[in-house]
């Protein structure tokens, strides 16, 4: 997270995401997902939600193989 980021709350982080609440909430309460607490509100840095989606995408194929090299 760095100074510059936006905190988004759990509605807009679902709405970026294009999910529901409740599985936002899920990621909070099962902590696979870092957020902020101000008092009783939680809050989402937008660069969580950049990394969150980065280390889930699966590469294709062809990214797969390309980092293996060629074949002897």
């Amino acid at each position: 997270m760095n100074s510059n980021d936006c905190l988004l709350t759990v509605d807009e982080a679902a709405e970026r995401l294009g999910t529901g609440v409740r599985f936002i909430r899920r990621l909070i309460s099962e902590r696979r997902i870092r957020y902020v607490k101000l008092g009783k509100h939680v809050r989402i840095a937008d660069s969580v939600l950049n990394a969150y989606v980065e280390e889930r995408t699966v590469p294709t194929l062809r990214d797969a193989r390309s980092r293996f090299g060629k074949a002897a």
